[in-house]
């Protein structure tokens, strides 16, 4: 046996980059692999409901991109054997062991929504991925419109994000980003319009042709298709994929949301109720009504809190 990483994955066929050499080998998932036996503590174990208790229990696994496999290099068809544990997993896109997401907002056309941005990070920080925010079309708005958008986002680079402003059609802003992809599987999010697909041509200009490519081979449109595809950039790897397609805030237990509000983490040592307060109704609360947090992002905390909470339980 030996151990590749899934760079890409079209129709049902996988391309591997193996480990050690470094040789391109294509690849099969084995059937051994369609149903795993998996105990509590797999990384492959998920929630699908309220009441889902984690426990032993038989599932489908597929691979994704950015899995580690072992793979048989003795048969013809390399047929991947073993999906190593996931650091962390996407659903949409389909992509594992992601080190970044780039959260692309626009600056106009669309408005750029602190909305949308929170949502984003929320479910980035609930893969343990680290998200990178960046804000493309800076040359689409006016400077106080831009000014606006930078002292909202001040607040952001003040609790711990890595905040970029790009234009990406002249390429303005990418000097800041070269050093960023080093080591890493990157991928990018955003929601439509927001000029994911300008960003990553102007990263690799080469990638319009062979996406052109990808969709003549196939004969229909590239993303029509099941396809993703990590290509090698800057010493690390991006992921070319449908990107986030929907937003939905797929939690359970409205409880766990303050966990993905990274300010609140220091701050809730002070609440009266410790790691039990949610920060929304109870006394003694260090978090609500706090000088220091941002006001919009309680006030969408309020919001998805009661979202999450008044979601009809699946069962």
């Amino acid at each position: 046996m030996r151990k590749g990483q899934i760079i890409k994955l079209i129709g049902g066929l996988y391309e591997l980059i193996d480990v050690e050499s470094k040789a391109i080998i294509q690849a099969k998932a084995s059937g051994k692999l369609r149903y795993q036996k998996l105990d509590e503590s797999s990384s492959f174990n998920k929630s699908v409901t309220k009441k889902t208790k984690l426990e032993t229990k038989i599932v489908q696994v597929s691979p994704k991109v950015g899995d580690i496999v072992e793979y048989d290099e003795t048969d013809i068809n390399h047929p991947i054997q073993k999906i190593e544990p996931r650091n962390n997993e996407l659903n949409r896109p389909d992509v594992a062991n992601v080190d970044q997401v780039l959260i692309l907002n626009a600056a106009v056309n669309p408005s750029f929504s602190f909305n949308l941005l929170d949502q984003f990070l929320i479910l980035i920080e609930k893969a343990h991925i680290k998200p990178i925010i960046i804000v493309s079309k800076i040359d689409l708005i006016d400077a106080k419109g831009l000014k606006d958008i930078q002292d909202g986002l001040s607040y952001y680079e003040q609790i711990g994000y890595d905040v970029h402003y790009v234009n990406s059609k002249q390429k303005i802003g990418f000097d800041t980003l070269e050093d960023i992809f080093h080591d890493k599987i990157s991928v990018l999010a955003g929601q439509t319009g927001a000029g994911k697909s300008t960003f990553l041509n102007a990263l690799m200009p080469d990638l319009g042709i062979k996406t052109q490519e990808i969709s003549k081979a196939l004969g229909r449109g590239k993303h029509t298709t099941r396809h993703t595809e990590l290509y090698a950039y800057a010493g690390g790897k991006i992921a070319d994929t449908p990107g986030f397609s929907k937003l939905e805030l797929d939690m359970f237990d409205a409880g766990e949301l303050k966990d993905y509000f990274i300010e609140f983490r220091e701050i809730s040592s002070g609440c009266k109720f410790g790691n039990k307060c949610v920060h929304i109704h109870e006394p003694g609360c260090a978090v609500k009504n706090n000088p220091n947090i941002l006001t919009t992002r309680y006030q969408n905390y309020v919001k998805y809190y009661e979202e999450i909470k008044n979601k009809k339980e699946v069962y």
